[in-house]
């Protein structure tokens, strides 16, 4: 039997997830996405476009490739349409290649307005939601009062719906949000007729019939690490498990049956939204940091916060993750800077050095402890391994022997041309 590798973010997400689903997807009979919902946001650049994706897993555009959306997944059917339509003109075999689970959590306009009424009743405190209806639909989950992708193909589905979306009106009178119920019901309708057309699996029986088959699995995670449910941020994180073993409960995996883990870092940090930051930059140049890597989101636009790259949080992420290979993301990014610093330790409030991450980390005060490299003041398009800048060559190898993992990618700019492969990548 074959084995699933999992492929994840290890910072505050926006690493880079989507291009190197691309850049691997060859190499895989099937990428399947495991968490999160339209609160991702997948980049991926070829052939001069830019192309972002949020619930469709970013192998769609390998004709090859069979996509698969996990029972971990939560769905808004008035979004998926959307990203279907916008991929149509690129006459791509969706419907052959797409596969949606069954026990996918749908997402429904009332967890939207609910997300937008909870994060509206926080105030300073407010999270920085992307008001998608991700938390609110995860609520429901967990509640068991949840409807599922499989649930519309149900006799009673709208008897369903109107049950659920009566217990959100009933929260929602308490709190001050405008809306237009006929047109959000309508739209919602229309876009569970459209899901319908599409191939509704048992999406565990599937993938576990394509590693019995042999077929290679790459597991494609959403946000980040530290932006897991449990071991993240708290409570300024999302609302499912960005970390491998979420990969197993969100598409019906063994563990026995996980291969490779690939973490995906940045060169730097960045974080977008509420939350602890030790590294961030708040001077001029952390705002040269965000515009040179166009450090803004892809799912909500706003400006990411940025900063120096993080070891303590890293190597938190390395271990809970039993990351096997690590991809370093927008080393093009740092081009510019004479000297580029890595946090090594934190001080805390009492005194003490720590490499780890402490439980509060969101009230702790934490001071970064740098040790600071030379920089390589060079354009890193058209190099190699070989034609590497040394002191890019340098930075590299310091951040591996302080990691314990093999650095085994660096990309050097968006497009998946733009990819320096420093050894085989095992699959």
């Amino acid at each position: 039997m074959s084995k699933v590798d999992v492929l994840l973010g290890l910072q505050w997400g926006d690493e880079g997830k989507g291009k190197i689903v691309d850049v691997l997807a060859p190499k895989y009979d099937v990428v399947a996405r495991f968490q999160g919902g339209p609160n991702a946001g997948h980049t991926l650049e070829f052939d001069g476009i830019k192309h972002v994706l949020h619930q469709i897993p970013s192998g769609i555009f390998r004709e090859k490739t069979k996509n698969v959306i996990g029972n971990g997944v939560v769905l808004d059917p008035i979004v998926f349409r959307t990203e279907i339509e916008k991929l149509q003109k690129f006459n791509l075999n969706i419907k052959g290649n797409l596969f949606i689970s069954k026990k996918a959590t749908l997402i429904l306009p009332t967890h939207r307005l609910l997300d937008q009424a909870q994060e509206k009743a926080k105030g300073d405190n407010k999270i920085g939601s992307t008001l998608k209806g991700i938390g609110p639909t995860y609520q429901d989950k967990i509640g068991r009062q949840g409807l599922r992708v499989g649930d519309i193909l149900s006799e009673n589905f709208i008897e369903k719906f109107k049950k659920l979306t009566g217990i959100h009106f009933n929260i929602l009178k308490d709190h001050d949000i405008q809306y237009n119920w006929p047109e959000l019901e309508k739209q919602f309708l229309d876009a569970v007729h459209f899901l319908k057309e599409f191939k509704l699996i048992e999406s565990e029986y599937f993938l576990n019939n394509e590693l019995k088959k042999g077929s290679s699995i790459l597991a494609e995670g959403a946000q980040g690490s530290l932006l897991d449910i449990d071991f993240g941020s708290y409570p300024f994180v999302t609302s499912s498990n960005t970390v491998s073993a979420g990969a197993c409960t969100g598409l019906g995996i063994a563990p026995r049956n996980i291969g490779e883990v690939y973490g995906i870092f940045k060169a730097y940090s960045t974080r977008v939204g509420s939350g602890p930051f030790p590294t961030e930059l708040l001077d001029e140049q952390g705002e040269l940091m965000r515009k040179q890597g166009n450090e803004f989101g892809s799912t909500t636009g706003r400006p990411r916060r940025c900063g120096w790259i993080d070891l303590p949080s890293l190597k938190y992420s390395i271990m809970i993750n039993g990351v096997t290979q690590l991809l370093m993301m927008k080393a093009d990014v740092l081009n510019i800077f004479p000297t580029i610093k890595v946090c090594t330790k934190y001080q805390l409030r009492d005194g003490s050095v720590t490499d780890m991450l402490p439980y509060e980390l969101v009230n702790e005060k934490i001071t970064p402890i740098y040790t600071e490299l030379k920089g390589w003041n060079a354009s890193l398009s058209d190099i190699s391994d070989i034609s590497m800048p040394a002191e890019l060559s340098q930075y590299i190898d310091y951040l591996q022997a302080e990691l314990g993992v093999p650095i085994t990618l660096i990309s050097t700019g968006p497009d998946r041309t733009q990819t320096v492969y420093r050894q085989a990548i095992n699959v």
